[in-house]
């Protein structure tokens, strides 16, 4: 890997509800690291969880390992919200963990609206692809 690829950076981007964030500042702040620095590194201890072999690059990916992922993030976000706010009905359960996705939907919707993509047509009922 060149020298600049290496240190190269660039943002992600993602939702949690805020009581999500304020612990993980809390426990950023314990361990004296950035909110940047505590979420890259639980991601990357997460991954080994799941594949401790394997190399983060994401030639090594495949949709196995990502399904297993997505089925550990979610038992993580499970136990996590139950800790943190106790008792919760299935109902709360679910708001819960879709309250992330209607505010990522969104905001996907107003970037492809302000790129042209799609738009929201009323006599269609509902969002089309735009013909560019």
């Amino acid at each position: 890997m060149p020298a600049e690829e290496s240190t190269s950076r660039t943002a992600v981007k993602t939702y949690v509800p805020a009581y999500q964030k304020d612990a993980w500042r809390e426990h950023a702040d314990e361990l004296d690291m950035s909110q940047s620095e505590f979420v890259r590194t639980m991601v990357q201890a997460g991954r080994r969880h799941f594949s401790p072999d394997a190399d983060p690059s994401p030639e090594e990916s495949g949709p196995s390992e990502d399904a297993t992922a997505d089925a550990g993030d979610l038992t993580a976000r499970i136990e996590s919200l139950l800790d943190s706010q106790g008792p919760l009905s299935w109902d709360e359960l679910l708001a819960s963990l879709t309250d992330d996705v209607e505010a990522r939907l969104d905001e996907s919707l107003d970037e492809l609206q302000a790129s042209n993509t799609i738009k929201y047509s009323g006599r269609d009922g509902g969002y089309t692809l735009t013909d560019t």
